[in-house]
C-alpha cells in the first residue's frame, strides 16, 4: 500500500494491530474482507474523500467505520497533512434506533475500552444521540397538559406514562404514551423566547452537554442529519456541533429521508394540533373555523375519489382531484385572512404553521413544478396533502457533499446489478468525480449452506385473482411441509399475504404468525415457538434478525418490484421510453429490494436456509431471471420440491425435527 505520509502509514499499521492482535484477544471474530474494509474507509477518510461501501451480512462494518474514524481523529491527517489535533467530532448517522442504541451502547464502550487497555487512545471514547426536539419533554408545556388532564377520567396507563415525563427526558424511553399527549408535551420547533422554564429546562442542558468538546461521536438519523444540513444552507443555527467527517450507515435509506425533509405535508392530525395550540392562545374559534374548512375538503376529496369506482388502475387517487379546486381555493383564501388577523397576536412557530399550510395550498392551486404533489392517504383514509421536491439528488449534493467533508456511505445493498449507478443517482453522487466505490462479499458460504429453489412450473396468474392466492398457498404450504416450518414468508403486498393466510389456516401441521405494520411483539411471539410460520410483509423485508434455525425456509412470494407511486411517476417522465424506465430504474431497485430480503436468510456462518423465489418471471426463461441470479450470491439451484427436502435432511440434525 502507498502512503501519503508517516502519519497514515502509522494508521493503518494501527488497523492490523487493532483487528489481527486487539480484537480477536477480546473475543471479537474478524475476517480478512473487515480489515479490508477499514483500510478503504480510513484512506477515504484521511484522503479527504467520498467512498460508497457495499457490506454484506456478516461484515462487521460497524466496527470496521468505527475503527476508521477513531484514527482519523487520532492522527488529525487531512489532505493537506496537517498533523495537529483537530477536536472537531465525526458524525454516524442511521435510519434505525436500534443501530444508534447498539453503536452508542455496545459498540462504541467495547472498542474504547480495548484501545484504551493497548494504549492506543489518551481518553475514554465519548459519543451521544442527537434526536429531534419532537423527541425530548417540554417541561413548560408538560405542566401544562399535565393541568388539563388532571380532573378528566384519562386512561391510566397513558397517564402514568405522562406523569413519568417529570423525570424521563427521553420520549423514546417511556411506553404507553399516546400520539396526542407526545406532541402536545414535547419541545416545540420554535421555543418562545421568553418561556417561563429556560433557566431550568432539561432540553437546553441537554444541547449544551452534547456540544461539548470531548464528544468523539454525535449519533442521529438521517432526517437530522439533513435538517442540520438545512440549517447551515440557510445560515440558521446548525443543530449538530461542528463535525469533520460523516458515516451514512443505512445509507440506502438517505434518499427517502431527504424526500421527506425537503417537502411539506399537511394532513388531518396536523390541523388538529395547531387548532389545540390556537386554543391555548384563547384563539379557540380560529382553532374551530380551522379544523371545520379541512374537514370540509377532506370530505369533498373523499366522495369526489369514491366516485371513480373500483375499475380505475389506482393511481388517479394520487392526485388532487380538479372538481375540488374551487374549494381549496375557499379554503387557501380563509386561511390568507386568518393569517392577517393573526399577525403578531399568536407566537410566530403557530403563525408559521399556519403560513407552511397556505403556501402548500397554494402550490397545490398553481401546479407548481419544483414539487411533486401528490395526495397521501392517513390511518383513516383522509388526504394528507404532500409536496416532495424533484430534485432530492441535487438536495443532497448542495447540502452535504459539497461541503468538503470525508464521507463514508455503507449499506449492505448499495450495489445492484449495474454497479453503483442507481445509489450515485440517487444520493446526488452521479456527476461527483473521485468517489470511491467498494464492495465487501459477505463472509457466509452460500454454496454450501444456502439452497435457491425457483418452481420450474410457475404459471402466471390474474393479479389479485383468487387462482393467484391459491397457486401460491399450494407452493407454500408444499415448502414448510418440507422444511418441517421454520419459515419466513415474505409478501409485497398485505392484501394477498391476508388471502394466502386465509386459505393456509387449516392446511399447516405449524403455528402461523401474521405480522402486520410495525407488529414487534408477534415477531418476538414467532422467535419463541422455534418451528413456526410467519407471514410479513413491508417492514420485515429488512432490519429483522432471525440467526440459527428460526428461519430455514425464506419464501419470497414476488419479485419485490416497487409499487407506482407519484414520485415513481415524476421520475419516469425524465426518460425517453418505458423500456429505458425499467432498465435504468425499476430492476436497480428490484434487485436492491431482493438482497435486502435475501439477507433474512443467513445470519451467521453456521446457519442453512432454503430460499425460494414463487414469481414465474424469475424461472429460468423467465423475463428477469438473469436480473435475480445477478442480485444474489452463488447458491445451489433446484427446480422441484424434492431437492428442497432433501437439502433440509442433510444440513440439520435430528433436534431440528423434534
Amino acid at each position: 500500500m502507498c502512503y501519503k505520509n508517516e502519519y497514515q502509514k502509522r494508521a493503518h499499521g494501527e488497523v492490523e494491530q487493532i483487528f489481527r492482535e486487539l480484537l480477536p484477544e477480546a473475543g471479537l471474530h474478524v475476517r480478512e474482507e473487515q480489515i479490508r474494509l477499514c483500510h478503504e474507509m480510513l484512506d477515504a477518510l484521511m484522503k479527504n474523500e467520498i467512498t460508497l461501501c457495499d457490506a454484506g451480512v456478516g461484515i462487521g462494518k460497524t466496527y470496521a467505520y468505527l475503527t476508521a474514524c477513531i484514527l482519523m481523529r487520532k492522527y488529525s491527517v487531512l489532505h493537506s497533512g496537517y498533523s495537529g489535533c483537530d477536536r472537531r467530532s465525526v458524525v454516524v448517522s442511521t435510519s434505525s434506533i436500534a443501530l444508534q442504541k447498539a453503536i452508542i451502547e455496545e459498540y462504541v464502550p467495547f472498542l474504547s475500552d480495548v484501545l484504551l487497555k493497548a494504549d492506543l487512545l489518551q481518553g475514554e471514547l465519548k459519543a451521544v444521540v442527537r434526536k429531534g426536539k419532537e423527541h425530548f419533554v417540554c417541561d413548560y408545556r408538560l405542566a401544562q397538559r399535565l393541568e388539563a388532564v388532571r380532573d378528566k377520567n384519562k386512561n391510566q396507563a397513558q397517564m402514568e406514562a405522562l406523569k413519568s415525563l417529570r423525570h424521563n427526558f427521553d420520549l423514546d424511553s417511556v411506553h404507553n404514551l399516546s400520539g396526542f399527549d407526545r406532541r402536545l408535551v414535547c419541545v416545540p420547533k420554535f421555543c418562545p423566547r421568553e418561556c417561563p422554564g429556560k433557566v431550568e429546562c432539561r432540553y437546553q442542558k441537554h444541547l449544551d452537554s452534547s456540544r461539548k468538546e470531548d464528544i468523539f461521536l454525535q449519533i442521529c438519523n438521517h432526517n437530522y442529519l439533513l435538517a442540520d444540513a438545512m440549517h447551515r444552507m440557510n445560515e440558521y443555527r446548525p443543530l449538530l456541533a461542528d463535525y469533520r467527517a460523516l458515516v451514512v450507515d443505512e445509507a440506502h435509506k438517505l434518499p427517502e429521508a431527504a424526500s421527506q425533509m425537503d417537502g411539506r405535508s399537511i394532513g388531518r392530525e396536523d390541523v388538529q394540533e395547531i387548532s389545540y395550540f390556537l386554543n391555548r392562545e384563547h384563539k379557540s374559534s380560529e382553532g374551530k373555523r380551522l379544523q371545520d374548512w379541512f374537514n370540509t375538503l377532506s370530505m369533498e376529496i373523499r366522495k369526489d375519489q369514491a366516485g371513480m369506482g373500483d375499475d380505475i388502475a389506482g393511481k388517479e387517487n394520487f392526485y388532487f382531484p380538479a372538481k375540488c379546486r374551487s374549494s381549496l381555493e375557499q379554503v387557501r383564501g380563509n386561511l390568507s385572512l386568518m393569517l392577517k388577523r393573526l399577525a403578531g397576536n399568536v407566537p410566530y412557530w403557530i403563525f408559521r404553521r399556519l403560513e407552511e399550510m397556505e403556501e402548500l395550498f397554494g402550490w397545490f392551486l398553481k401546479n407548481d413544478t419544483r414539487y411533486v404533489l401528490f395526495l397521501q392517504p392517513d390511518g383513516r383514509g383522509d388526504p394528507v396533502f404532500m409536496a416532495v421536491s424533484r430534485e432530492i439528488p441535487r438536495f443532497l449534493h448542495d447540502s452535504l457533499w459539497d461541503r468538503g467533508f470525508p464521507s463514508i456511505l455503507t449499506s449492505g445493498t448499495l450495489k445492484a446489478g449495474n454497479g453503483f449507478v442507481r445509489t450515485r443517482q440517487m444520493t446526488g453522487l452521479e456527476k461527483e468525480t473521485g468517489v470511491r466505490e467498494c464492495v465487501a462479499e459477505s463472509p457466509f458460504c452460500y454454496k454450501e449452506n444456502c439452497l435457491l429453489y425457483i418452481p420450474e412450473h410457475l404459471r402466471p396468474m390474474k393479479k389479485g385473482s383468487r387462482e393467484e392466492a391459491e397457486q401460491l398457498a399450494g407452493q407454500i404450504r408444499d415448502l414448510v411441509c418440507s422444511t418441517y416450518g421454520h419459515t419466513l414468508v415474505l409478501f409485497t403486498s398485505y392484501t394477498l399475504m391476508g388471502n394466502v393466510h386465509q386459505l393456509l389456516r387449516d392446511q399447516i401441521p405449524f403455528p402461523m404468525v401474521q405480522v402486520w405494520r410495525n407488529s414487534q411483539e408477534e415477531i418476538a411471539r414467532f422467535k419463541k415457538m422455534e418451528n413456526a410460520v410467519l407471514f410479513a410483509a413491508g417492514s420485515c423485508w429488512e432490519g429483522v434478525d432471525f440467526p440459527g434455525d428460526i428461519v430455514s425456509s425464506l419464501i419470497i412470494v414476488k419479485l419485490p418490484f416497487a409499487v407506482p407511486d407519484p414520485l415513481r411517476e415524476a421520475e419516469k417522465e425524465q426518460y425517453a421510453t418505458l423500456t429505458e424506465y425499467i432498465r435504468d430504474i425499476i430492476v436497480p431497485d428490484m434487485q436492491k429490494k431482493l438482497r435486502q430480503g435475501f439477507g433474512r436468510a443467513i445470519r451467521t456462518e453456521s446457519d442453512t436456509c432454503v430460499v425460494s423465489i414463487l414469481d414465474h418471471r424469475a424461472v429460468a426463461g423467465g423475463r428477469y431471471h438473469e436480473d435475480v441470479l445477478c442480485a444474489l450470491p452463488t447458491c445451489q439451484m433446484a427446480e422441484n420440491i424434492e431437492d428442497v427436502e432433501a437439502f433440509i435432511r442433510r444440513q440439520k440434525c435430528e433436534g431440528y425435527y423434534m
